[in-house]
């Protein structure tokens, strides 16, 4: 088992080398797609847009991102996969020849396992739901469509697999991953996503739900994790290679470890169920409905756009990872609580005076 292993890493690793010779001069390009594919932007960016045009779509967007990303981190923790830019420096694989020489880059020194890529499984997730809401919206009736709906599936399927091979393409050039994990990750997206198509209850979940997925998700991994220690099996073995082998230290985080993942996301997850249940949704909901209203809906995207921007720049203090958890899920919470809740309340109040001084 081992030997295949041994035999698979080194195909990606000269594929990786290969990649990094040939595309040299677009470090750049590789970099911004894997920063634009992080699962921040899905819940600074992608979900406030979303869910103003389509509450169901927003919804879905974050439930698919956050059990993605969970089943992501169990699956890491399962299967122990290596990552390349340690993998070649720490392998023995090579004897007394030289390995391929695979250069390091800011983005590259992830702490946590690498199998399956959490990147791909999260942009694969996203962008599905993406694609299957906008030709939702465009299809009608199965017997009815057009040909300009088919002119339509085609070019947003072509681009969903176009952004499908960059951020694969740029995980294996960054030598953040192997590419059999970029792969795994990809089909285990668009299984998440295509399965949540088929969940109906998390559209109309209460608080109460909320609290006690989060809690049980917590409380799963947290087991997990205890359970395997138990038996002397280290989860977090991945930050000790990653410290020993990245070529510079600043570029190890502390954001991109399993826990600090783990508790952004369920910040987010937690953040959702208030804000959905909160008197400031409601309350904004009665005063907009049954109107059509393109200029409070995109008055709401472009504050929340703003403000989480704002948010975003709040960096946790890291020298206390206790702290740096906790903060961290705060600041997920206020993400959904912010745009879902605050703004439009805050906007729709606005709106109802205006149609009071109107009258």
């Amino acid at each position: 088992m081992e030997a295949h292993m041994n035999l698979l890493h080194d195909v990606g690793i000269q594929t990786t080398h290969w990649l990094q010779q040939r595309f040299q001069g677009s470090q750049d390009w590789f970099l911004f797609i894997s920063y634009a594919a992080d699962l921040r932007n899905a819940f600074f960016v992608l979900f406030p847009i979303w869910f103003h045009f389509s509450e169901a779509v927003g919804i879905r967007l974050i439930w698919v991102a956050v059990i993605g990303d969970w089943l992501n981190l169990v699956f890491k923790w399962i299967l122990f996969g290596e990552r390349p830019y340690w993998w070649v420096l720490d392998t023995d694989y090579y004897g007394n020849s030289s390995a391929p020489e695979i250069q390091q880059f800011p983005l590259t020194c992830e702490t946590g396992p690498g199998s399956p890529s959490g990147h791909a499984m999260g942009a694969a997730g996203v962008y599905y739901v993406m694609v299957t809401a906008l030709l939702s919206a465009a299809g009608g009736e199965k017997q009815s469509r057009t040909l300009g709906y088919w002119v339509l599936w085609t070019v947003l399927w072509i681009g969903f697999w176009a952004v499908q091979v960059c951020v694969c393409m740029s995980r294996v050039f960054i030598a953040a991953h192997f590419p059999h994990q970029v792969i795994a990750g990809v089909f285990s997206g668009m299984a998440v996503a295509k399965t949540f198509q088929h969940v109906r209850c998390i559209y109309h979940a209460s608080f109460h739900r909320y609290l006690v997925i989060t809690i049980f998700l917590f409380s799963f991994t947290l087991g997990f994790y205890l359970l395997l220690w138990t038996f002397g099996v280290d989860l977090l073995w991945t930050l000790e290679k990653a410290q020993k082998w990245c070529s510079n230290p600043e570029w190890v985080h502390i954001d991109t470890t399993p826990f600090a993942s783990l508790l952004r996301n369920l910040g987010i997850l937690f953040g959702l169920g208030l804000a959905l249940n909160s008197h400031l949704y409601q309350e904004s909901s009665r005063i907009t409905q049954g109107q059509q209203l393109p200029f409070f809906r995109l008055g709401c995207i472009a504050a929340s756009l703003l403000i989480l921007h704002v948010f975003d720049a709040f960096k946790p203090p890291s020298h206390v990872q206790l702290l740096f958890y906790a903060l961290s899920f705060c600041k997920s919470a206020a993400v959904p609580l912010a745009a879902v809740g605050l703004i439009p309340y805050c906007l729709a109040q606005l709106l109802a005076t205006q149609h009071k001084k109107a009258a």
